[in-house]
């Protein structure tokens, strides 16, 4: 365009030339023209004419021709040159303001925030929310931790205050123990509990010596009868005199208050013995104070420990059959199972989980069966299950065997009677056979 102007302003300054030239010729009838608006045939004519004055004469129409004619070839020649470029220009434009607006696009994309939630990596996400539920199970670990530590600064600043009372009233300070074994019997079990003396319990000066030089206590666990004072106390009142090997409860004896009669069992040997595991276990049931003593000082440096036979029987909602559970519908449907617990021969617990029992004994629920009853109060907890197989050896041949193959059993018993079946004939043969011998237990290393 700009060159189309130039060519237009050239042809309009020759015209105004020309112009001039015209009024001339007013005067003296003649038009004189510069040579280079002459076609060369006319040269040759006017040659002389212009070696002579430098000036042509045209006529008024063939100036308006030849003006006419260079607006036309300047038009066309315009045309042609800027034809290419501005296509070339277009292209140049065009693509510019695809590309800022794709541009404008792809900032708008990253500037929404939910179109960046929607397209970021659905792995990350899901990450950051495991890392989140982790952190909460983390916070309710400590929580309750803390709550439990809270309730174990609680009963030991009970303990101290009852042996404050015991030194007051017996002028003696309780030594502090590695195992207290509570062995539950009833008024009736006097010929079992002398088969256990006779096996594999000590008696007299060396049960004496086992809880001052081992710190392993070991007594059986006795309540009162209906009418206290009667003939079936003053029974014990008598053996216990005769062996001191008695822990007498506060309790109504009953084979269904045998779940009151565990709790209780905790709540006072821990108000008289601060022990690191308490123990209990049934009058029938063989045991290898040794071998019981190694496995438990295992777990010593843990706090809190549940040690026994785990299983899972099946909840019984017949009346009149044994292990009759009323409180059925609490497990679910019928036919459910148990939760995992501890069965109840024979088990552990460490002193933490003892003290536990013993703060919120008021408010423990009990079941029917003490050994269900004991793995509620702790299946909430933050408790370490061990299922230590060890703990419920069948009779000979199974003890037997396992013995002569180096891997002595911790307790033996037949389950099909829950303990040993006749066990007052039959205690001696099974501690020959499956007994750890008499030196295993003096051997015990005290850490």
């Amino acid at each position: 365009m700009l060159f189309f102007m130039k060519n237009t302003g050239k042809a309009a300054a020759n015209n105004r030339v020309l112009l001039a030239e015209e009024k001339k010729l007013n005067s003296s009838g003649r038009v004189w023209v510069p040579a280079s608006v002459l076609w060369p045939w006319e040269l040759n004519k006017l040659g002389n004419s212009k070696m002579r004055s430098g000036k042509l004469p045209v006529s008024g129409k063939s100036i308006l021709v030849l003006c006419i004619a260079s607006f036309l070839a300047g038009s066309i020649f315009s045309s042609q040159i800027w034809t290419q470029p501005n296509s070339e220009m277009n292209n140049d434009l065009v693509i510019p303001a695809i590309f800022n607006h794709e541009k404008l696009r792809t900032i708008s994309r990253e500037c929404d925030p939910k179109r960046k939630l929607a397209e970021s990596n659905s792995g990350d996400i899901m990450g950051e929310v495991k890392k989140t539920h982790q952190a909460i199970q983390s916070l309710d670990k400590s929580m309750s931790t803390l709550e439990n530590e809270l309730a174990i600064a609680r009963t030991r600043q009970t303990i101290s205050h009852n042996a404050k009372e015991n030194r007051a009233s017996n002028h003696t300070t309780p030594n502090k123990a590695f195992i207290v074994v509570g062995i539950n019997t009833a008024f009736s079990s006097r010929k079992r509990r002398d088969s256990l003396r006779e096996t594999w319990m000590p008696k007299g000066d060396k049960l004496r010596k086992l809880e001052k030089e081992k710190g392993i206590v070991i007594r059986f666990v006795i309540g009162h009868s209906a009418t206290r004072g009667g003939v079936l106390d003053r029974a014990i009142d008598s053996e216990d005199a005769q062996y001191k090997d008695f822990l007498r409860l506060d309790h109504v004896e009953g084979y269904h208050e045998l779940s009151t009669k565990t709790r209780l069992y905790f709540s006072k040997a821990v108000s008289i013995w601060d022990a690191d595991f308490y123990v209990k276990v049934d009058d029938d049931v063989h045991l290898n104070l040794g071998m019981l003593a190694n496995t438990l000082a295992k777990y010593k440096s843990k706090p809190r420990v549940y040690i026994g036979c785990m299983k899972s029987g099946p909840v019984l909602s017949q009346k009149g059959v044994r292990y009759y559970e009323p409180e059925y519908w609490k497990f679910g449907e019928e036919g459910n199972k148990y939760f995992r617990h501890a069965t109840g021969q024979i088990y552990g617990i460490s002193r933490d989980l003892a003290s536990y029992i013993s703060i919120n004994s008021g408010i423990l629920h009990r079941y029917a069966n003490e050994d269900v009853s004991l793995g509620s109060w702790l299946i909430g907890l933050e408790v370490e299950h061990v299922d230590e197989r060890s703990m419920c050896c069948g009779t000979p041949p199974d003890c037997e065997w396992k013995a002569k193959g180096g891997n002595i059993c911790v307790a033996s018993f037949d389950w099909s009677c829950s303990g040993i079946c006749k066990s007052v004939e039959r205690m001696k043969d099974v501690h020959h056979s499956c007994g750890e011998g008499d030196a295993a237990l003096w051997n015990v290393p005290l850490s």
